[in-house]
């Protein structure tokens, strides 16, 4: 049958269509670690990624966490910073390392065709790190220089307040990097948390692309020989109280001249594992989440205080926490303050219109068929599951809700978790 090209094709929301994540390949190697792998793509490339529990919440002192992550790339016992960064970019590849709250990861993006010359590369720098006290110099004094330089900018200085606000300052989501603490850090600090914390045994290794039987093999040979201590058994977790005493309103004056001010809004808020979590991710999106929510649609388009104001929800694994980000001009800072704390008693006095509602579940639904499409993208929605203990139940769970969920029990939500008295409210300039 010929196409009728004068007719349009029928139009459908993504709210009406199905969603599946694919499986994911579950195994141990030879000595017990785990390896997650997913075949597909049209192209010839694949992600290994190694993940540890080498984030902040893992680290002995301050700013040690990402110092290790950075340098440890910078040099082997038979290798230098140079020499490794030239043997992965002759092949075109990617390499990355990097910390972050909770995990840090070590990531590779290369050709399929290049893993054997290169993942024993990545076997040596991971395995092999020796933390040149040159390599470590430098990292400290370019280190010190970009904060000088960030501390000079509003919406930097917010952010480290905001999580100091939020947990406290002794707590490892609410302490931020000091001079002081770049300075102090040694070599030391960084073999024997490197040692401690990037043991092979803690590692989990998730592989995507082009890839199959000849590459997990090569997986097995490099790293599922290596002898290792794999605990079957969960790992004591640090407790960090969360403590802060500061006032709940304040006003911080950075630069004395500057016409640009830094507002955030922030509470603690629920982790993953919370069932309010993923409804709240449907009404935090129409709070602030995407260009054409409340706050952006109100401050921004209609006031014209701001070129931008995003709500985010900011999941960890021993924790959470909800902030509203804006920088807007000095003179009009305060107004934008009044207009976010009237959205927010909207959303707990006013229905959610249906179609706005309807707009905000296209919205998600529709950028998860992104995140659908391509081996990698699917690997991070399978990663995201893993590493917070779940599977492919909660993301139904979770497609199930955005499809589902109503306007009386967003309201409820939002007289639940917006309550003023537990926010921290700031304004850098």
């Amino acid at each position: 049958m010929l196409l009728n090209r004068k007719a349009a094709p029928a139009v459908h929301d993504p709210i009406e269509f199905d969603f599946a994540l694919p499986p994911i390949h579950r195994e141990r190697l030879a000595n017990g670690l785990p390896l997650y792998w997913l075949q597909g793509g049209t192209q010839a490339v694949a992600q290994i990624e190694l993940v540890f529990p080498a984030g902040i919440w893992n680290e002995p002192k301050p700013a040690v966490a990402q110092a290790t992550a950075a340098l440890f790339k910078n040099g082997t016992h038979s290798k230098t910073a140079h020499e490794i960064n030239e043997a992965f970019e002759q092949y075109g590849a990617t390499f990355k390392a990097a910390a972050g709250d909770d995990w840090a990861s070590v990531t590779l993006y290369t050709l399929t065709k290049h893993l054997p010359v290169l993942l024993p590369m990545l076997r040596e720098v991971l395995l092999e790190a020796s933390f040149p006290e040159e390599e470590l110099r430098l990292y400290k004094q370019n280190s010190i220089q970009r904060l000088l330089v960030s501390l000079r900018q509003c919406d930097f200085v917010a952010n480290q307040q905001i999580d100091a606000l939020l947990f406290g300052e002794s707590h490892p989501y609410g302490r931020y990097t000091k001079e002081a603490a770049i300075t102090d850090l040694t070599r030391d600090d960084l073999v024997q948390f490197h040692k401690a914390q990037y043991d092979l045994g803690k590692a989990q290794l998730f592989a995507a692309g082009a890839i199959g039987t000849a590459e997990i093999n090569l997986i097995q040979t490099l790293f599922g020989t290596e002898s290792v201590q794999v605990s079957a058994q969960q790992q004591p977790v640090p407790e960090y109280p969360v403590a802060t005493s500061a006032e709940p309103v304040q006003r911080i004056v950075n630069d004395p001249n500057g016409v640009q001010g830094a507002i955030r809004i922030g509470r603690t808020f629920p982790t993953r594992q919370h069932p309010d979590f993923t409804p709240m991710v449907v009404l935090n999106t129409l709070m602030g989440g995407y260009f054409g929510s409340r706050l952006m649609s109100n401050i921004r388009e209609d006031k014209g205080y701001t070129y931008g104001i995003y709500s985010s929800l900011q999941p960890m694994l021993h924790g959470g926490s909800l902030t509203i980000h804006t920088e807007a001009g000095r003179d009009v800072c305060e107004a934008a303050v009044t207009e976010v704390w009237k959205e927010l008693e909207r959303l707990k006095t006013e229905p959610i219109p249906e179609e706005e509602l309807r707009l905000v579940k296209n919205y998600l639904l529709g950028g998860l068929l992104g995140d659908l499409d391509g081996p990698f993208q699917l690997l991070n929605r399978w990663k995201a599951l893993i590493l917070n203990g779940f599977d492919k139940g909660r993301f139904d769970d979770n497609i199930r809700t955005y499809k589902t969920v109503e306007a009386p029990a967003l309201q409820a939500l939002a007289q639940k978790y917006y309550d003023r008295n537990a926010f921290y409210e700031i304004v850098v300039v």
